[in-house]
């Protein structure tokens, strides 16, 4: 029965150097930082923006999603563990039955944690270049659901965040895992957010909404969240204390983006309405 299925058995290390491995996430993930950066190029010219400003973008946003990425998975899905190893939650290693620190990479990331500190550090970016903070929100916005895509990919190549078990025809075997076929919870997301970014992708480049308002920072983290809540409910929990649970940490740590998503695309469709009664 399982040559119905997709046999998925990817080793997640391309090559090892001297101990330290390279791995498919941090090369995905960098590739996917990489083509959002050289998209939103375009995007500073076409909105007469510093290129200046552009340049040091890059730098903002990886140490805001990484920063963030990593405090939120240490907070929010395994406090109890990280409390008794701080040292661990900004450090790439971790202790061994042995009692020797091992490299292993950064293994936990959090998207939630990740857009809040993406957020705080465009804050602090938005100040020093002298650019509207919403002009930035909202330019960053466009590219975030490709972004995703690619961390997305990138949890499919370690066999993480994997789907519940089901006999779907493209239902994956994680051979990492275990030999059941199971729904490529990974490849739906980033499936999604491909499709949400082409969508607001072309909304920008018809001009059907202005850069600033905050339409396209609300459009994208609702689309983004709902689509996050409703894959949610065939994934695996990704900790212990989530079974049992209605919603899981996922779905409820996405709700807040939700409610902040309506709110922007409210108040920029009601600013437009105004300008045309006007």
């Amino acid at each position: 029965m399982s040559l119905l299925y997709i046999n998925w058995d990817v080793n997640p290390e391309i090559v090892n150097i001297l101990g330290i491995p390279v791995k498919y996430y941090g090369l995905l993930f960098l590739t996917g930082l990489v083509l959002c950066f050289n998209i939103l190029k375009s995007i500073y010219k076409k909105e007469n923006l510093s290129i200046q400003a552009h340049e040091a973008l890059f730098s903002y946003a990886l140490i805001g999603i990484l920063l963030g990425a990593r405090l939120g998975h240490c907070i929010f899905y395994d406090f109890d563990y990280y409390s008794q190893h701080p040292i661990e939650i900004l450090l790439p290693i971790q202790k061994g039955a042995d009692g020797i620190y091992h490299f292993v990479g950064f293994a936990g990331l959090a998207s939630h944690g990740g857009g809040i500190g993406l957020v705080i550090m465009l804050l602090l970016y938005s100040r020093k270049y002298k650019i509207p903070f919403m002009k930035v929100l909202d330019a960053i916005a466009i590219v975030l659901p490709l972004g995703g895509v690619f961390i997305r990919l990138a949890n499919l190549m370690n066999s993480e965040i994997i789907g519940t078990p089901t006999d779907v025809p493209w239902a994956f075997i994680f051979r990492q895992v275990d030999n059941l076929p199971r729904h490529p919870a990974q490849l739906y997301e980033a499936i999604s957010y491909f499709v949400i970014f082409l969508l607001i992708y072309l909304i920008y480049k018809k001009d059907l909404f202005k850069i600033g308002k905050g339409f396209y920072f609300g459009i994208s983290i609702l689309l983004i969240f709902i689509m996050r809540i409703l894959i949610e409910f065939i994934k695996v929990d990704q900790v212990e204390f989530e079974h049992g649970m209605s919603l899981n940490m996922g779905q409820l740590l996405s709700i807040p983006f939700v409610l902040l998503g309506l709110f922007f695309i409210g108040k920029s469709l009601l600013e437009k309405s105004k300008v045309k009664t006007t």
